[in-house]
C-alpha cells in the first residue's frame, strides 16, 4: 500500500517544463490523500491560473501516481487557495536559485 510520502517521492519525478524543477520542490503539491481502497487524491496548484503547461503537468501527476503498485485510481484536483508564490519553493532550492 502506498502512503502520501511514497507518492510524494514518486512525484519528485514530475517536472514543470518551464522552470525545469520538480513539482514537489516548487511547492505545487498541497495534499495527498489515499483511501483504504487505494484511491488517490492529489490536491495541487500551478504557478499561475494561465499556466500553459498545466494540462501536461496534471497528466504527468496522474500517470506517475497511477503507475504505483496498489493505486486503484487517481484524481488530480487543481486548487487556487492558498495561491502559489515563490515562497512555497523548498528553501534549499530557493537558496540554490539565489532567491
Amino acid at each position: 500500500m502506498q502512503t502520501a510520502d511514497t507518492i510524494r517521492k514518486a512525484l519528485r519525478g514530475v517536472r514543470d517544463p518551464e522552470l525545469n524543477l520538480n513539482i514537489i520542490d516548487l511547492g505545487l503539491v498541497y495534499e495527498i490523500t489515499i483511501s483504504d481502497e487505494g484511491n488517490v487524491l492529489v490536491q495541487m496548484t500551478l504557478t499561475s491560473p494561465g499556466c500553459p503547461v498545466g494540462p501536461e503537468i496534471t497528466k504527468d501527476v496522474h500517470d506517475t501516481a497511477n503507475d504505483l503498485e496498489g493505486v486503484n485510481s487517481v484524481e488530480v484536483e487543481i486548487v487556487w487557495e492558498p495561491y502559489w508564490t515563490p515562497e512555497r519553493i523548498d528553501p534549499r532550492v530557493r537558496a540554490f536559485l539565489g532567491m
